[in-house]
């Protein structure tokens, strides 16, 4: 009851927190607030930042047509304005609003696309310009306008009259002196983080004092020292927000060098850490391993971003403060969740995952867990979160921790990860010929007086992935409960096929690929059918595979995965 009271406490702590930063931010959009972000107009644009996204002209064209496709929703606007137009989709709005879509009229390189761009803008000044309020001006929506503003304004301004340049300008510098003031009420997150970025970026491409530079340069530095953790991964232990944020600070350090400005050394080691974190988290089909919020992997978004990592050799095998492990023989890659979940602050999207992991062998994905719909509707990310949407074990069906969705929480803070593990001792068992870790958390001593340990080791030259999954007891003395049941979990991504050998063991099949053997002793394996959120094209069946126990019988389960080849069926 304690810790309920506690976890109870922190998250009135936590709406608390965010009520005020949203009523100092309604302060500061307000008329008495709102003089202070006029002042003086930039005359020009130094420069230009590079924009490392890719970009298609098929795109622009599209746009030029009234079509916007978006954070994968596509709207027609029917000849009307589409920053008037009441969108119901909330990653579409943002999207619109973030202006990232510039880099499409870019890539088309012609008169048509300059007009039609400079005519956008032209139209989000006029409508959202003067009123501070929705989507249009949250710090994060903000941070990404300002950004992409100023790489591509080189198109936008592409033969633009002086009264457009000068309130494009007017504009751009209201935004940049809002942003600066909100930043003040921020909590630590990625929005926060880009926020600072775009100060940065701005101080380097508009005309303004050496102070400026100097003070977007400490405050960007603070922040990555805060955010960026030891090993390159992110506060927030998701893959993608480690990917998102080199897209913007990639161009950022080449900014600093085009401006013959020193960058920040924050800048540069965070850089240096979080190129090899995203090798870390990838399979060998480019894929990101999806944990924590990662959803659909865009696989030459990846490809863009990694082109400027410097740094040669394989990827990590141990990132021990993002809490993950990675197993990398021959042609089989295995990554772990062994972290503890992310500060409740920032918990709103993090997941029930913990020692959930991924299998891929040469191109293709076999074990997964589900992932989150990117662009799908958001009723489906709680299912998406839960302990049972990963490969790992649940107990009694419940999830090894829990997430608050009632309206006095999730209405202001989102839907925080309570009462998780808050111990997940973890150890590598690296020997010569196989790669290994043993892990436990206590995310389910508390309700069922249980710890759940595994232990993977990856041998024979990554052809045979051995697991061990055990059930300990909280104490001596403690008295189980004979009725605990425990569900060992395997979800299969969508394409790998499902059957029975000669021997009726269950058989994993990749479509012009490897198969892979299931062994799993005494206990006999059952095939229920799942969901993979993380498909391109939005949620699609699946299965998984389940070893369902009962702790009080049998602590200890131990099964394995076999590579086969060629026909050949390796024996258990």
């Amino acid at each position: 009851m304690a810790t309920a009271t506690g976890n109870t406490t922190r998250l009135w702590a936590l709406v608390a927190r965010e009520s005020w930063r949203r009523a100092r931010r309604w302060l500061r959009a307000g008329p008495a607030y709102r003089w202070r972000y006029s002042g003086r107009t930039p005359e020009r644009v130094l420069i230009a930042p590079p924009d490392l996204r890719l970009a298609d002209p098929q795109i622009a064209l599209e746009i030029y047509y009234g079509r916007f496709p978006l954070a994968g929703h596509l709207v027609e606007t029917g000849g009307k304005s589409p920053f008037q137009m009441n969108v119901q989709n909330r990653g579409w709005r943002k999207s619109l609003h973030g202006f990232r879509w510039l880099r499409h009229m870019r890539a088309a390189e012609s008169d048509l696309a300059a007009a039609n761009a400079r005519a956008l803008v032209s139209d989000w000044i006029v409508t959202h310009g003067g009123r501070i309020a929705g989507v249009a001006w949250e710090p994060g929506t903000t941070a990404k306008r300002v950004i992409a503003w100023l790489q591509h304004s080189s198109v936008v301004l592409q033969g633009a009259e002086f009264a457009f340049y000068r309130a494009f300008l007017k504009s751009l510098a209201m935004q940049i002196r809002y942003l600066r003031s909100v930043t003040k009420e921020m909590p630590a997150s990625k929005d926060l983080l880009r926020a600072r970025a775009a100060l940065a970026f701005s101080a380097l491409s508009l005309p303004v004092p050496p102070s400026a530079l100097r003070n977007a340069s400490r405050a960007l530095a603070q922040e990555l020292d805060r955010q960026i953790l030891p090993d390159g991964g992110h506060i927030l232990r998701d893959p993608l927000t480690v990917m998102e944020l080199l897209a913007d600070l990639l161009p950022l350090r080449y900014t600093y060098n085009n401006q013959a400005e020193t960058p920040p050394p924050a800048l540069v080691n965070a850089i240096d850490r979080m190129l090899p974190a995203l090798r870390f988290f990838r399979h060998r089909d480019g894929s990101l391993a999806r944990f924590n919020g990662m959803g659909v992997t865009i696989h030459d978004r990846i490809a863009a971003i990694l082109r400027h990592d410097d740094t040669a050799g394989a990827p990590l095998l141990h990132a021990p403060h993002s809490g993950y492990e990675r197993l990398a023989l021959g042609e089989t890659t295995v990554v772990a969740d062994t972290g503890l979940p992310p500060p409740v602050e920032v918990s709103t999207e993090a997941h029930a995952g913990c020692l959930s992991f991924e299998l891929s062998s040469g191109l293709h994905p076999f074990i997964v867990n589900c992932g989150v719909d990117t662009y799908g509707a958001g009723e489906f990310r709680p299912l998406g979160r839960a302990t049972a949407a990963h490969s790992t074990v649940t107990l009694n069906d419940t999830s090894s921790a829990r997430f608050d969705h009632t309206i006095r929480f999730g209405g202001r803070a989102g839907a925080p990860l309570i009462g998780g593990p808050g111990q997940v001792p973890c150890r590598r068992t690296d020997a010569p010929g196989s790669q290994g870790f043993i892990a436990s958390h206590d995310g389910y001593v508390q309700r069922f007086g249980l710890y759940h340990e595994r232990e993977l080791t990856l041998s024979a030259g990554g052809t045979r992935l051995e697991g061990l999954d055990r059930f300990l007891r909280a104490g001596a003395a403690a008295r189980g409960n004979t009725q605990d049941v425990a569900a060992i979990r395997f979800h299969l991504h969508p394409d790998v096929g499902l059957f029975r050998d000669s021997e009726q063991r269950l058989v994993l099949s990749a479509p012009q690929g490897d198969s892979w053997v299931l062994a799993s002793g005494e206990v006999e394996p059952t095939v229920e059918e799942s969901i993979f959120f993380a498909g391109l094209g939005g949620p699609r069946r699946s299965r998984q595979i389940v070893l369902t126990v009962k702790p009080s019988e049998q602590p200890e389960v131990r099964w394995s995965f076999l590579l086969a080849r060629e026909g050949l069926w390796p024996s258990a």
